[in-house]
């Protein structure tokens, strides 16, 4: 899992994500994320790239534009940094790619309210379907009257819809722009003492 920041800070808004260099055909332009745009603007390029190459020209690129924010890599297996960065591997056949992208505004909010996170959500799928994803497998929730809405139950439902019927070979994507928040750990895990959380469009 990439996360645009570290647990302590926030991850920022672009007013311009061309101002990242992203190609014009990937996304709609405009506002966006920090970090979906650095990344973007990596994997777009016509190069190898591996783990530990792209987090560093990520950060590179965001110090340069003034962001203070460092992008985080984690994993549930042991992974290099000199492994190859794939979206998808180039063995696993389109139809059994799925992806869950989700895009929150906050529209209607008094406060919170972003404007780059749907736009996130549709440079992402350009760039995973470039990248072999069936575009009739992407799941697309968005806070913007014509998707399905980002609510608690709904993302819950697609997270488990992502992976339900999934079997080794397989191909999952999920991506998220929104706020994050932080809740008491109750569990003993984590050594800040606190979990970290999505913060759906219904949050309390």
């Amino acid at each position: 899992m990439v996360s645009g920041c570290m647990d302590e800070q926030t991850s920022a808004d672009v007013s311009d994500v061309m101002s990242f260099g992203l190609p014009a055909d990937v996304g709609p332009g405009g506002a966006g994320g920090a970090c979906t745009s650095a990344m973007a603007q990596k994997i777009t390029q016509p190069r190898p790239w591996v783990w530990g190459n792209l987090l560093t020209e990520m950060r590179q690129d965001l110090v340069q534009k003034k962001y203070t924010q460092i992008p985080q890599l984690s994993s549930s297996y042991n992974l290099k940094l000199d492994e190859p960065v794939k979206l998808k591997p180039d063995e696993v056949p389109i139809n059994r790619t799925k992806a869950l992208l989700i895009g929150i505004n906050y529209v209607g909010h008094k406060q919170g309210v972003l404007s780059g996170c749907h736009n996130d959500v549709e440079t992402w799928r350009s760039i995973i379907t470039k990248h072999g994803f069936n575009p009739q497998g992407i799941t697309v929730l968005k806070d913007d009257g014509q998707s399905t809405p980002p609510t608690k139950k709904n993302i819950e439902q697609a997270m488990l819809a992502l992976a339900r019927g999934a079997t080794a070979g397989d191909a999952l994507f999920m991506q998220y722009s929104g706020h994050g928040s932080q809740i008491k750990d109750t569990s003993g895990d984590e050594a800040s003492g606190f979990d970290q959380v999505l913060v759906p469009m219904d949050y309390q």
